[in-house]
C-alpha cells in the first residue's frame, strides 16, 4: 500500500514542483520588469519584454529540473531523510539546471535573455522550491502523526540493533512507522520491549507474511544467530516484501560505510573519515586559513580589551597555555586567555572546571561564560594545531583515561580538534555527558562535509558562544 502510495505521491510532487517553477520565473519577471519598487535597482532601459516570448524556453527548462531534483534524490521518500539535506540538495540542482541554462543560450546566441532575470529566477526558485518542500514535508510529518499513511513492519530477532531500531521509531513518530510485533526464537509472548510484544518465532514467519500485507521487514538478529540470515532474507524475498537488515554491530561501524568491490565480493570499511582525503583536507585547511584571518581581524578589538582586563585584575601572564592531544595523538600547547588565578601544575591537573569554581577569577567567569577565553585559539588555528570546527581536544591524561573506557574514543584524532564542534553547538560542553560528546564527534568525523562544516559556524554564532555548561 504504501509502494502505490508514494508513487501517486512522486507523481502529483512532481506536477507541484513543475508549477512552482513556472511560478517562479513568472514571479521573477514580475519583478525584473513589472514592479515599479525595483525599478530604481534593475532599470528597464527603457523597453518592455512580453512574457510569451519567454515561453518556449521555461517549457524546455523545467524537465531539465525535473530530471535533476530525480538526480539529486529529491523524490525518494522523506520519511528519515534531514530537511537540510533535502535542501542542500535544492541547492545543488536548480544551480546544475542554471549553469546548464546559461550555457545554452549562449552556445545557441539566444540574445534576447536578460542575464538579470535568469539570476533573478535563480534565487526565487530555489526559495519558492524550498517553501514548498517545507509545506510537504510538514503536512506529511503531521499526517502521520495522525495515524494514516503509516508504513507497516514488522522486526527479525531482538538484539541490541533491534532496541536501537525501536528507540528512534518511538522517538520520531513522524516518520510513521507502526512496529506490529517481533518475531524470535529466544523470547516467549510474554516479552516486550517498549510495548512491541514477541509475535512468534522464526518458523511462524511465512505464514505470517503470507497472510499480512507488511511493507517492511528489520532484520535485527543477534550476531549468534547470524547462520539463520540467508534462510531469514530468502523467506522474505518470496514474499515481496521490502527488507532492511540492521546489523548487531552496529557500534563499532560507521554510520555512512564505504563499501568496495572485489571483484564482486562486497568489502565494507569499518571506518569512514572523509578528512582523510587529501582534497577535503585541503579544502578544509584553507577554510580554516582564511576564516582564521577574517575572524582574528573581526574579534582583535574584543581580544585586545580582554588582555586588558585580564592584566588589570589578576597578576599573571595574560595568555594560559594547556597541553592537549591532537591530529594524529600528537601533543601541542594550545591558548586560552587566562580565567584562574596562577596556580600548580598539581592543581592545573585536579579535573574539569565546576560550577561556583574558587579558581575562576570574576573576570575569567563572565569571559569562561560568552566563550572569549578561547579567542586566542585562533592563533592554533592558523599554525595547523586547530580547525575552526572539529572534535575539542582533551588533555593527556583524560585521553588516557577515556580511550581504556568508551569504545572508538580514539577515532577523534585522526582529524584537527576545534575550536567549536557538533557536540558543542548541541550542549555538551563543559562538565556533560563525555559518552554523548563522543557520540557527537564521531557523527561529525564520519558525516563530514563543507555544508556540515558551515552549519555549526552558524549555530555556534546563534546559541554556542553562551552556554549554561560552561564555567
Amino acid at each position: 500500500m504504501i509502494k502505490e502510495n508514494q508513487k501517486y505521491f512522486n507523481r502529483l510532487h512532481v506536477v507541484i514542483d513543475a508549477l512552482v517553477i513556472y511560478a517562479a520565473f513568472c514571479f521573477s519577471y514580475y519583478i525584473r520588469y513589472i514592479c515599479p519598487l525595483f525599478e530604481s535597482i534593475m532599470p528597464r532601459y527603457g523597453y518592455w519584454r512580453k512574457l510569451s516570448q519567454y515561453q518556449p524556453m521555461i517549457i524546455a527548462a523545467i524537465p531539465i529540473f525535473l530530471l535533476l531534483y530525480m538526480k539529486f534524490n529529491l523524490y525518494k521518500p522523506k520519511r528519515e531523510r534531514s530537511r537540510v539535506t533535502e535542501y542542500a540538495n535544492i541547492i545543488k540542482a536548480d544551480t546544475v539546471g542554471m549553469i546548464f541554462i546559461m550555457l545554452l543560450t549562449v552556445v545557441l546566441g539566444i540574445e534576447h535573455v536578460s542575464r538579470s532575470l535568469l539570476l533573478l529566477f535563480y534565487f526565487m526558485m530555489i526559495l519558492m522550491t524550498i517553501i514548498e518542500r517545507a509545506i510537504v514535508w510538514t503536512v506529511l510529518e503531521k499526517t502521520r502523526r495522525r495515524g494514516n499513511n503509516l508504513k507497516h513492519i514488522i522486526i527479525i530477532g531482538f538484539s541490541t540493533a533491534a532496541e536501537a531500531y525501536i528507540d528512534r521509531i518511538k522517538a520520531n513518530p513522524q516518520w510513521g512507522y507502526m512496529i506490529h510485533g517481533i518475531f524470535d526464537d529466544n523470547m516467549g509472548e510474554e516479552f516486550s520491549y517498549k510495548n512491541i510484544f514477541c509475535i512468534g518465532r522464526m518458523a511462524d514467519l511465512p505464514k505470517f507474511l503470507a497472510n499480512t500485507s507488511m511493507d517492511e521487514v528489520a532484520i535485527t538478529l543477534n550476531l549468534k544467530e547470524y547462520y539463520k540470515l540467508e534462510d531469514i532474507v530468502s523467506i522474505c524475498e518470496k514474499s515481496g516484501v521490502h527488507t532492511k537488515f540492521v546489523p548487531d554491530y552496529y557500534k563499532f561501524i560507521s554510520s555512512n560505510p564505504v563499501t568496495e568491490d572485489l571483484m564482486g565480493l562486497p568489502v565494507v570499511n569499518i571506518r569512514n573519515v572523509p578528512l582523510t582525503n587529501t582534497f577535503n583536507a585541503m579544502i578544509k585547511r584553507v577554510m580554516d586559513l582564511i576564516g582564521g584571518v577574517i575572524c582574528t581581524i573581526i574579534f582583535s578589538p574584543v581580544m585586545l580589551v580582554t588582555a586588558i582586563l585580564v592584566k588589570a585584575t589578576s597578576p599573571g601572564p595574560i595568555i594560559f597555555t594547556q597541553e592537549r592531544i591532537g591530529l594524529h595523538n600528537k601533543p601541542f600547547k594550545m591558548y586560552k586567555f587566562r580565567s584562574m588565578g596562577v596556580q600548580s601544575e598539581k592543581k592545573e591537573k585536579q579535573g574539569w572546571t565546576t560550577s561556583n569554581d574558587p579558581r575562576v577569577t570574576p573576570v575569567g567567569r563572565i569571559i569562561r561564560k560568552t566563550s572569549i577565553d578561547e579567542l586566542p585559539q585562533l592563533f592554533n588555528v592558523l599554525r595547523g594545531d586547530m580547525s575552526l570546527i572539529g572534535p575539542r581536544p582533551e588533555r593527556p591524561q583524560f585521553v588516557e583515561k577515556f580511550k581504556e573506557e568508551i569504545p572508538r574514543y580514539m577515532i577523534k584524532h585522526q582529524v584537527r580538534p576545534g575550536m567549536t564542534g557538533w557536540a558543542q553547538v548541541n550542549g555538551y560542553r563543559g562538565d556533560t555527558s563525555i559518552l554523548r560528546r563522543i557520540e557527537h564527534d564521531l557523527f561529525y568525523i564520519e558525516n563530514w562535509t563543507l555544508g556540515f562544516d558551515i552549519k555549526i559556524l552558524f549555530l555556534t554564532v546563534f546559541k554556542g558562544f553562551v552556554n549554561k555548561n560552561a564555567y
